[in-house]
């Protein structure tokens, strides 16, 4: 199984790779039914989860709805944390993940858009670096795991601020290596192979380190940050799997 999911991950285009996951989730939960793991975004309960990643982690993947730790527990942080499943809001969100999406778009408080540059789940397609909508005219952003993947990220976050509303919040989750005090990046490093070796994936352009929230403020955003996995605690963080060590990064735009 490990290296099957390896394989898929590093040679399937991520079009295909999200249709293919339908009739693979099908599967596999029936095959991982159990209760020693819990997984709160599809509230089912496995065996274990599945392994994942080109660096396999092991107990990662929900069979069900295919959250990874990251996603559960950015779940639970928006339940537990924010007005997104309350309150009236219009919400961007840019490359939409699977397990999310679904349940997202049947929130009737939610005035409910997706955007990618070419998943087949988003209603538009467009470049970050110059984003084809007006300004201020989102509450809710949610763009995770796309800032190590373009050109200019500084240029992202400023046409992502310049989309939201005044007091607009927005969750843009990176890769975040927290041994780095720096972000790493450097443009001459193109080859796929040299890239996975120094960014850890083939198609990052850059590794971010401990500097990110800045990065973000410099962009115009202010920045809260919460370790939401620890104030959960061991006993939820080990049965729903959730990456103890992660921030939360929640980035706001200065009011008018």
């Amino acid at each position: 199984m490990k290296k099957l999911i390896r394989f898929l991950i590093r040679t399937i285009p991520r079009p295909v790779l999200i249709r293919f996951s339908y009739l693979f989730s099908r599967i596999m939960r029936v095959w991982y039914r159990g209760d020693k793991v819990d997984c709160p975004v599809c509230e089912n309960s496995f065996r274990k989860f599945l392994p994942y990643g080109i660096v396999i982690r092991e107990n990662a993947l929900c069979p069900a709805c295919l959250s990874l730790e990251r996603h559960r527990l950015l779940w639970l942080f928006l339940k537990e944390e924010t007005d997104l499943f309350s309150n009236k809001m219009t919400f961007l969100h840019v490359a939409p993940e699977q397990c999310f999406h679904p349940r997202f778009k049947k929130l009737e408080n939610l005035d409910y858009i997706t955007a990618d540059l070419e998943s087949p789940m988003a209603d538009m397609h467009f470049d970050l670096h110059d984003i084809p909508l007006e300004d201020n005219q989102y509450d809710f952003l949610m763009c995770n795991h796309v800032m190590e993947h373009v050109e200019d990220d500084h240029q992202v976050m400023k046409e992502i601020l310049r989309i939201l509303k005044p007091g607009g919040k927005a969750i843009l989750q990176v890769p975040l290596d927290n041994s780095l005090e720096e972000t790493y990046e450097d443009p001459n490093i193109t080859n796929p192979a040299e890239r996975e070796k120094h960014f850890l994936q083939k198609d990052h352009v850059r590794l971010y380190g401990n500097d990110y929230p800045q990065r973000l403020e410099k962009a115009g955003f202010k920045v809260s940050a919460f370790s939401f996995a620890q104030v959960l605690g061991k006993e939820k963080t080990e049965k729903f799997k959730l990456p103890f060590d992660e921030v939360i990064f929640l980035a706001s735009k200065p009011e008018v």
